[in-house]
């Protein structure tokens, strides 16, 4: 069986929002997907890791910057889709 459901973590326990389908004591595996949309989840923790040895001057962020057509935000969304 495969489902995938929202839970909410208090005090060190996953509680899910619905019950679930489960004997006591099931064994089950757990993929967690932090649903949180803030900027951290447009990243992957090595990128955070690779960002902070990051040396790049203000010029090279202008050009770099100057070369997007259209508005950044897109071209973001765009990069950011290509990898799913």
């Amino acid at each position: 069986m495969q489902k995938t459901f929202e839970a909410v973590y208090e005090n060190g326990v996953l509680r899910p929002l619905v019950p679930l389908p489960l004997s006591n004591a099931q064994h089950v595996q757990v993929t967690i997907a932090d649903l949180d949309t803030g900027v951290a989840a447009y990243f992957e923790v090595g990128e955070w890791e690779a960002s902070k040895q990051d040396d790049i001057s203000l010029q090279e962020v202008r050009v770099a910057l100057s070369s997007i057509q259209g508005s950044l935000s897109d071209a973001v969304i765009a990069s950011r889709e290509e990898r799913f």
